[in-house]
């Protein structure tokens, strides 16, 4: 995608620098793990010395005053491309899941993340990591769970960056969410809730404007959409070929979350966007 490239941790450290002197609040970090580093157990997750622990320690150290936020899923790390552990008989595997989801949100509660985003899918992963968190002496890491996350055509140019489209065996439709179903949505959302999330995330952003104003004004919590890849590369796309103003599309999409109710979005226009605010 036009401006967006994998960083290295160097580079990753200079990165956030420019988004807190923007303005930015946090930043997301998603690790591109090599192939090798991927098993069906996907052990690297917890790895105190993974990719995404490294990177987190380096910005909290030169940076102390942005959040970084990493998220809490397996496909960066699994062979089998899915955000859960997989059974011989291609079923995920929702308790075993589990289990592993607490490690990994340890491990990067202990690295220095100061927000956690779930988006695994799971049933029962904020009420495991909460308690997992408070156990381990984390009570003010913030989750923000990734409560209506639906099974989309628009994670394709993310999935290509983490490198887990290549290795992913089927579809995730048994634990995403069916884009044409509002009221489950609002269903996985309350029960995120009672389990102990501190706010919730609209995935994706633009094709769900719906499900945002819904969620705000039913819960009345912080609510924040995820304006993902695809969004990104059809406005750059579209932009590139002269059949939109880039510029006024991109501010205006963000003003859209913002009129949906979202508290906050993440988006690749960050620092665009930021630079644009600051400039008036």
């Amino acid at each position: 995608m036009p401006g967006v490239n994998r960083l290295s941790i160097d580079l990753a450290v200079e990165a956030a620098c420019e988004a807190c002197q923007l303005g930015i609040p946090a930043v997301a970090l998603f690790p591109q793990t090599d192939t090798g580093q991927k098993t069906r157990t996907c052990e690297e997750a917890w790895n105190p010395e993974n990719l995404v622990n490294r990177a987190t320690r380096a910005i909290r150290e030169s940076i102390p005053d942005i959040e970084v936020m990493l998220d809490i899923a397996l496909d960066p790390y699994n062979a089998d491309g899915h955000d859960g552990l997989v059974g011989d008989a291609g079923e995920i595997l929702n308790d075993e899941t589990l289990d592993c989801l607490e490690k990994q949100a340890l491990s990067h509660a202990e690295a220095g993340a100061t927000i956690l985003g779930p988006s695994d899918m799971m049933d029962g992963r904020i009420g495991r990591i909460r308690q997992t968190l408070e156990a381990g002496g984390y009570k003010n890491v913030v989750i923000l769970s990734y409560a209506a996350k639906f099974a989309s055509a628009f994670y394709g140019p993310f999935r290509d960056a983490i490198g887990s489209s290549g290795a992913l065996k089927g579809g995730k439709e048994t634990y995403q969410m069916d884009p044409g179903n509002t009221d489950e949505a609002l269903r996985m959302i309350q029960r995120d809730l009672s389990e102990g999330a501190d706010a919730v995330m609209v995935k994706p952003g633009l094709p769900y404007l719906d499900i945002c104003q819904r969620v705000s004004c039913e819960f009345q919590v912080p609510t924040f959409a995820y304006q993902v890849s695809g969004e990104f590369a059809m406005i750059e796309a579209a932009a590139a070929n002269g059949w939109l103003g880039r510029d006024r599309a991109i501010l205006e999409s963000l003003l859209a979350f913002k009129r949906a109710g979202c508290v906050g979005v993440l988006s690749y226009f960050a620092p665009f966007a930021a630079r644009r605010l600051n400039s008036g």
